[in-house]
């Protein structure tokens, strides 16, 4: 037998061994990591010993002014609104209470948990999003709809997940998508209506809130630990500090952002 000839019989004998131990491409592929994600164990935290992080945060000195927004050239979006609109780019109420502030445990928590099942949910409505902070777990489904009678178009900025644009025309079926790493105050924004902004933030665990208009904020359910706390807003430098939450303990943890 030739050098040739014994040299395709090898071959061909190689790729049938290989097929038959363990081929199969991308079937074989998809097998292995639905196993992988079977055979991980989540954190369930004993509801018995968690604690939770709770607060207020206040901006000091003079809040700086909303600009307002021109919609004049967009009738389809002005004429959806009575009086004039301001951007939420710093929302304070009373006392200094400053909402969309983004608070979550950037450091101390170990393991994975389970992604829930629902969807956070983003609405266009009178041209602007709708929350304008809005927080889910990576993986999670986020689900944009469009409430406006007219077209807007979807536009996450990402840093290090992976970026899309999806334009969505009015009463179109919600834009459901997934956003795989933790990314904090990503922002979004709408390629038609330039003011159109809000921001996402995507983190691998549960322990995360955003200060409402009284400017507080709560992250419940933590285990037994010391955590690092974050908060983060748009305009400010972002703060942190340091809390330990000992069992079925209750710590506050209160931010104070400078206007400047």
């Amino acid at each position: 037998m030739s050098f040739l000839k014994i040299l395709a019989c090898s071959t061909a004998a190689f790729l049938l061994f290989a097929v038959g131990c363990g081929g199969g491409g991308e079937e074989a592929a998809t097998q292995e990591e639905a196993a992988s994600e079977a055979a991980v164990e989540y954190v369930k935290v004993d509801p018995a010993t968690a604690g939770s992080v709770s607060g207020k945060v206040i901006l000091d000195g003079k809040a700086p002014s909303n600009p307002r927004i021109n919609m004049s050239a967009e009738p389809d979006c002005g004429g959806l609104h009575d009086s004039p609109v301001r951007a939420e780019v710093a929302v304070v109420g009373d006392g200094g209470a400053l909402a969309n502030v983004f608070v979550w445990v950037k450091d101390g928590i170990e393991g994975k948990f389970e992604v829930p099942s629902t969807s956070v949910a983003l609405n266009q409505k009178g041209c602007i999003y709708t929350p304008h902070v809005v927080a889910l777990r990576s993986g999670q489904v986020l689900s944009v709809t469009n409430s406006d009678p007219t077209t807007h178009n979807v536009h996450p900025l990402p840093l290090v997940n992976r970026e899309w644009n999806r334009s969505q025309t009015p009463d179109a079926s919600p834009i459901e998508r997934t956003f795989s790493r933790q990314e904090i105050m990503l922002p979004v924004k709408c390629n038609i209506h330039p003011w159109m902004r809000a921001y996402i933030n995507v983190v691998a665990h549960p322990f995360f809130a955003i200060t409402g208009a009284d400017g507080s904020f709560e992250i419940k359910g933590l285990p037994p630990g010391t955590y690092t706390i974050e908060a983060q807003h748009e305009r400010f430098d972002a703060q942190e500090m340091s809390v330990t939450v000992g069992a079925s303990e209750s710590k506050q943890a209160d931010f104070t952002f400078s206007a400047g």
